[in-house]
């Protein structure tokens, strides 16, 4: 099939950084075909199917850097607390009785909620695997729902000292065994769903399991993420166990590369900024999750000045209790402009930047997706900015990025397939995935007694 995104607003992400009114984009098969005019695009293209996008902004799927699926069932049950009392009181009981009924649950969930907002490319970083299938599981929701993306086999392989569940330990031989298993199984050259690894965070896995996983990724060559610096307990802890911040305990130990997304980074120095730039390590901005877990503000501006690539990421919604990027480009901005008291440190251009063609960079995969021009792959989101949050408008960027609420995505392309158009999702039917997710959602926090976090007492007050 072949379409042409007529009219629209369209903001390219190329080189230039282009913007242009009235602008036409075909897609033929899964590539751009061509940019130009409606006139031109319909006279070389005249069998392509014109949809119209006059009053509408045409822009690149955004690739969201970092999240946890499996925790879409969990959304709002961490409400209040910091991360180590999130994980050990709430999000790893939950886990611990995950099935991979549930994991897929979740992954369609999250997948379809990624859709409707605009999101064309996600890394999972899929951690808990208290049982067989996790994998295929997410993978499986990502091929049904059709969105691109890379499901990270995560572990942990100690940290029951500091709250870790039992039930979520692994030995990095079983793990690594598992990940190699599930790699050979599903990537294939050029494949829409890839298998990476992930290590957990710095208390919850030993030096081996980094060695074994660093080992792994260059046997395979495979996507690598990790947690790095989030909260002033993993340096506590690293600093307790090593003598040094996890960035320079990862570096030591030859962890650290450019095949490496770093989650978080909210607690790097200025000497941990530049060994990750030595490696070429690429950093995933979590805004919402660390203001949600109260860890604090990622030195963005220093990563970005510094030359570092930088993606945006929701982290999973048991932490940001959505999948929204567009709220998180909203507070990608205003907190370190709040933070900095300086309003010019973050631009909405900036954090446009690491939702599009930063975080394609950061997956490696800059040449294909992230921007919109001839030749890459048709990963593009459609967005209706007539109403009235985003009108009335002067600029797409600064509309998208200020005055979007997330909701206004109404057609998404990947790989040149249309997965929602005019604001219903093709691949999959979504009142069923969400009554689905619901369904798990009630099942898996009634067995693990985390669903006592729904009853929560809220203060009387006498009027």
């Amino acid at each position: 099939m072949s379409y042409i995104l007529a009219d629209g607003w369209l903001i390219t992400m190329n080189a230039k950084r282009e913007v242009l009114e009235s602008a036409s984009v075909c897609v033929a098969g899964d590539r751009v075909a061509a940019i130009g005019t409606r006139t031109q695009m319909v006279e070389r293209y005249p069998e392509a199917e014109v949809i119209d996008c006059a009053g509408k902004i045409v822009m690149p799927g955004m690739v969201n850097t970092h999240t946890h699926l499996f925790q879409t069932l969990l959304k709002g049950l961490g409400d209040d607390m910091v991360l180590k009392r999130w994980f050990t009181c709430m999000t790893g009981p939950s886990a611990i009785h995950l099935t991979a009924d549930d994991a897929r649950a979740a992954a369609m969930h999250g997948c379809v909620e990624s859709i409707r907002g605009g999101v064309t490319t996600v890394l999972d970083f899929m951690y808990a695997h208290p049982k067989p299938g996790m994998i295929a599981a997410v993978v499986g929701a990502f091929e049904e729902t059709g969105v691109r993306g890379f499901v990270c086999r995560g572990f942990a392989s100690m940290g029951e000292e500091y709250g870790t569940p039992p039930e979520l330990i692994e030995t990095p031989e079983k793990a690594m065994g598992d990940a190699r298993e599930q790699i050979r199984r599903f990537n294939k050259p050029g494949g829409r769903v890839q298998v990476g690894v992930a290590c957990n965070m710095i208390w919850t896995v030993d030096e081996e399991g980094y060695r074994q996983t660093r080992k792994l990724a260059d046997e395979e060559k495979v996507l690598v993420t990790t947690h790095i610096g989030e909260t002033v307990f993993e340096l506590e802890t690293s600093a307790a166990k090593y003598g040094k911040t996890d960035t320079e305990f990862l570096s030591d130990i030859g962890f650290l590369g450019p095949d490496v997304v770093a989650a978080h980074c909210v607690h790097c120095t200025t000497d941990d900024i530049r060994l990750l730039l030595k490696h070429d390590v690429k950093v995933s901005n979590n805004p919402c999750s660390n203001q949600y877990l109260a860890s604090g503000c990622a030195p963005i501006p220093e990563m970005l000045k510094a030359g570092l690539t930088v993606g945006l990421a929701s982290d999973g919604p048991a932490s940001s209790n959505n999948h929204s990027m567009i709220q998180a480009m909203k507070f990608a901005a205003l907190q370190q402009k709040g933070v900095h008291q300086d309003a010019e440190i973050i631009t909405a251009e900036t954090v446009l930047e690491m939702a599009t063609i930063g975080g394609a960079r950061a997956v490696g995969l800059e040449g294909e997706i992230g921007s919109i021009e001839v030749g890459k792959k048709a990963d593009i989101a459609v967005v209706d900015y007539d109403n009235a949050w985003m009108t009335p408008i002067h600029h797409p960027v600064s509309a998208l990025v200020y005055s979007a609420l997330g909701h206004e995505v109404v057609t998404v392309l990947i790989d040149g397939e249309i997965v929602m158009r005019d604001g219903v999702v093709r691949s999959v039917e979504e009142r069923a995935v969400r009554r689905s997710a619901q369904l798990h959602a009630d099942a898996l926090t009634a067995r693990a007694g985390t669903d006592a976090f729904k009853r929560r007492a809220w203060r009387s007050a006498t009027v």
